[in-house]
């Protein structure tokens, strides 16, 4: 089965189905057991399950235990849940006696702002808000928010001043967290997690971001499509998995403005958006460093992601840059 690779804040997968439901199997590869599929949305993103259980039963079983795991994860990490623990955290400026994968995430996050010199920076919702506000406005300016209001942005951006403790997690008043960069791959390898405690040897799981279980039940790799970022519904190359996470991040995803030069990529260092490349696709053995790394790596230099792969979990890297050419880096 061939997909295309999408998140929330990038691209929806093509023709996959709004609302929840399980699926029977079509064409797909069996191995002595058909598969169940689930479609439906998390953390905003479309979301899919492929499962290949002989008991039937069971299978709907996992998908619906993964789902509720899914569903919990959501409550603390969705910025547009009104109840969920990270929208009190960047309401109040602090959390008292936090959920256990609120401190873990929080403290992943800050491992990736280490490794990539804080690109990879948590605390850059203050922007998202900036850009929002700036083109929802009637006739807003097409140049963007002035230089002074990005310069005041980025006075509340950066998470060396995040305090994460088992505890408590504390930031200064004004700053404001998204984890839009790295919930989904998160969630995504929780709900794998739970599939392998239970015996599933064979899955392909996308929570916003893919990851597989296995190979396919016939032995083949599964394969994962990344999106042209310029023709809708194309995919521009396959990656063939086993037992690994792939995670796109792509400008194209969310753009501000009519124009496209405004996107939801913020560099943390100048409050602008990434413009190097078209997209940025990781295949790692974890959906986390995936997510994470597409988004770091959108506002690095070729030779900065060359520099930097020998230390993260990361396989390859599939760039496509402003020009449509595209560029594969292996670890």
């Amino acid at each position: 089965m061939t997909r295309t690779i999408s998140r929330r804040r990038f691209v929806r997968i093509s023709a996959a189905a709004a609302g929840f439901g399980l699926v029977p199997a079509g064409t797909h590869a069996r191995a002595g057991a058909a598969p169940l599929i689930w479609r439906g949305t998390m953390l905003g993103a479309v979301a899919t399950m492929e499962i290949y259980h002989e008991d039937r039963a069971q299978a709907e079983r996992l998908i619906s235990a993964a789902c509720a795991e899914a569903r919990r994860l959501e409550r603390l990490f969705s910025l547009y849940l009104e109840d969920s623990a990270l929208v009190e955290l960047n309401r109040t400026g602090i959390l008292v006696d936090p959920a256990v994968e609120m401190v873990e995430l929080l403290s992943i996050s800050q491992h990736y702002a280490k490794l990539t010199d804080g690109l990879f920076d948590l605390t850059v919702q203050p922007l998202w808000d900036l850009y929002a506000g700036h083109f929802s406005q009637e006739d807003p300016d097409p140049a963007g928010p002035t230089p002074a209001t990005i310069q005041a942005a980025l006075a509340s951006v950066g998470c060396g001043r995040l305090s994460i403790g088992r505890d408590r997690i504390a930031m200064p008043r004004g700053m404001a967290v998204t984890l839009n960069g790295i919930a989904q791959g998160y969630v995504t390898d929780k709900v794998v997690d739970l599939l392998r405690a239970q015996g599933v040897g064979h899955s392909l799981v996308d929570m916003g971001e893919t990851r597989a279980i296995g190979s396919r039940p016939d032995g083949r790799p599964w394969e994962v499509g990344v999106a042209d970022p310029d023709v809708v519904r194309r995919t521009q190359t396959v990656l063939p998995i086993i037992d690994r996470a792939v995670s796109t991040s792509g400008a194209y995803g969310f753009e501000f403005d009519p124009a496209g030069r405004f996107n939801h990529l913020f560099d943390p260092r100048t409050g602008g958006c990434a413009d190097r490349y078209r997209s940025v696709t990781t295949v790692s053995r974890n959906a986390t460093a995936a997510d994470a790394l597409s988004t770091a790596f959108s506002l690095m230099p070729e030779d900065q992601i060359r520099a930097l792969l020998p230390h993260v979990d990361i396989d390859r890297v599939h760039l496509i840059d402003a020009t449509g050419s595209s560029v594969d880096l292996v670890a």
